[in-house]
């Protein structure tokens, strides 16, 4: 963790040295771009405040906007306090002068960073998902860090992020995108950017956290859920588990209209409520202490595709945490029926959202419940 602790005490020294930074600006409510109780909001602003990024234009931070490699280099670079460095970088696509230069040399002296081999570095590439794990991670000493549950798309992590890739997840630096996503080749944004600089800054610098460890477990069928689950984990920095029926529904199964439909021919038929769920449990289930379960209201209960979950799980010693979407039904029972079923936990009141309920409302009641 030596590099972690210097990476830390040099953060006043590199507030002193981003020259780039508008002194008149404040992140908070000021970038014209970053929306008040957008999902990266705070982010922006700490990483504004600490001088780890600036904004793009006078009220512009371009949230959308993927960071190249270049750019990395340079915050990790300052954030040591802009070393001096001597000698030049072998690649054939920087150049000697540029804004870049020092970084890029530092970072690859340093071993932080590596180019892509045939002498490029690729200064103008945009920073992938994995990279940035990797980058961090051995910005950090390359520690060690158990796997916990595999991505969806573990296979198509490249081997040399593998170890980053689960302990950034293990340390909460980095979540899924959806759907126990890592998308490990997708350009990372800016505001992703600012959101694992947020947390890596942030984590507990002794030991990865381990306490009240939060898990955001949902079944969606039109997405609504998922949305809802989404910002429920990003504001919390938890991790997402999609609940996924091992027979998945068709567009065709979940059309309630249609009498002889999947989800009518169960609704009648309990017996062909019973849904196996492509997988039910985790290898990690007893590292969480909190559990959201996400759910869309069909019929006045919870969708039965997570009866699945609830039953093959023991929910003793965890706060578990309810919420559902529905067009115009509350939540109802739901809540004190999957209660019944698990018949172990500390149940909370749950929540209901409308269809399409704003990011903003989902902050506010998450916020609210002083997790």
């Amino acid at each position: 963790m030596k590099k972690m602790k210097q990476f830390l005490t040099a953060i006043m020294a590199a507030a002193l040295v981003i020259a780039a930074i508008p002194t008149a600006l404040a992140a908070g409510g000021v970038f014209s771009d970053v929306p008040d109780g957008a999902w990266y909001a705070d982010a922006v602003e700490y990483v504004y405040d600490n001088g780890l990024m600036s904004g793009t234009g006078a009220t512009t931070f371009s949230p959308d906007t993927a960071t190249s490699r270049a750019m990395l280099a340079t915050i990790l670079y300052r954030v040591s306090g802009s070393p001096a460095v001597s000698g030049r970088d072998s690649f054939t696509d920087t150049d000697d002068g540029a804004w870049y230069a020092d970084a890029v040399l530092w970072a690859t002296q340093s071993g932080v960073m590596a180019g892509y081999g045939g002498g490029l570095f690729g200064a103008n590439d945009p920073v992938t998902r994995e990279q940035i794990a990797t980058i961090l991670w051995r910005y950090a000493g390359s520690p060690a860090a158990e796997g916990g549950q595999d991505f969806a798309d573990e296979s198509r992590i490249a081997s040399y992020a593998v170890d980053a890739v689960d302990w950034v997840r293990a340390n909460s630096i980095m979540n899924g995108i959806g759907g126990n996503h890592f998308d490990p080749q997708g350009n990372a944004t800016r505001a992703q950017v600012a959101t694992i600089l947020r947390n890596y800054m942030t984590m507990d610098q002794e030991e990865p956290a381990q306490g009240n460890r939060i898990l955001v477990a949902y079944f969606s069928a039109s997405g609504n859920t998922e949305a809802v689950a989404e910002t429920i984990a990003d504001t919390l920095n938890a991790d997402l588990f999609e609940l996924v029926p091992a027979d998945p529904y068709t567009d065709a199964d979940l059309d309630w209209t249609e009498s002889g439909s999947r989800v009518n021919r169960e609704h009648e038929n309990e017996a062909l409520r019973d849904v196996e769920l492509a997988s039910a449990t985790m290898e990690n289930w007893e590292d969480y202490d909190t559990v959201f379960i996400g759910y869309p209201i069909w019929w006045g209960i919870a969708a039965w595709p997570v009866n699945d979950f609830i039953q093959s799980n023991d929910f003793s010693g965890k706060t578990v945490i309810p919420f559902c979407t529905s067009t115009s039904s509350g939540l109802g029972q739901s809540a004190e029926l999957l209660e019944e079923l698990a018949g172990t936990g500390t149940w909370l009141e749950g929540q209901r959202f409308r269809s399409g309920v704003s990011q903003a409302d989902v902050t506010d009641w998450v916020n609210g419940l002083d997790i």
